[in-house]
Formats: structure tokens, sequence, C-alpha cells
């Protein structure tokens, strides 16, 4: 039986290198297709790295492009790895160079790429 106090104490991460332990698990599951345990392990552990970020890193009021642009600078993307998101090369160039707002149907495709929510989009 476990014990009491670790029944009730909330899964934080408390450390910058806990967060990058988290990182390094992570990431090389955003690549490869999960299992049903693997997929909810996936999403407990993003939401705890989100989590942790949020607090150490507010992002404040950044815009949805320069959230998209975060996003594919931290994974490591370049435009042509997620063009099939936007339809085509142009449509993904503007949408990234802040040309071309995103719309409502992109940013749920980008949310789910990106496992975040779609409120950061819009």
């Amino acid at each position: 039986m476990l014990n009491r106090s670790l029944r009730t104490k909330t899964a934080t991460i408390e450390t910058e290198a806990e967060n990058e332990r988290l990182l390094a698990l992570v990431e090389p599951m955003m690549k490869r297709d999960l299992s049903p345990e693997e997929a909810k392990l996936f999403d407990l552990l993003t939401k705890l790295i989100e989590d942790f970020e949020d607090r150490h890193y507010p992002m404040g009021t950044s815009s949805p492009t320069v959230m998209l642009q975060f996003l594919m600078e931290q994974r490591g993307l370049h435009q042509r790895d997620i063009v099939h998101l936007f339809g085509s090369s142009g449509v993904a160039s503007e949408v990234i160079n802040g040309n071309r707002a995103i719309s409502k149907k992109l940013a749920k495709s980008l949310a789910e790429f990106f496992h975040v929510s779609p409120d950061l989009f819009i």
C-alpha cells in the first residue's frame, strides 16, 4: 500500500534539471506512433512540462505567429516539416511569416501536431 503522503502529493516538476530530463523522454515520443498507454503517459508528461514552463517562462501575450515560430524552433522544425498541415507551401510561408492569419481549422491541426491548446494559435 502506498504511503498516504505519496498518494496526496501533487505531481509537479520542481527544477530545471527535472524539466530537462522529462523533455528528453518526451521528444523521441513525438517522432513515433504511440500505444494507447504511451499516449496517456505522453499527455501527462507534456502537461507537467507545460505547467513548469508556464510558471518559469511566462509567454505573456505572444501572437499566434510568434507562438508557432517558437514551437517550431523548440522542436528544430522547418517549414518543410509541417507544410502538410497548411495544404501548400505558399500558405505555410504566409502564415509562418505573419502575412496570413491562422484559421480556426489550422489552429486545431497545429494544436494536435504540437500537443498544445488551440488557443495558442487564435
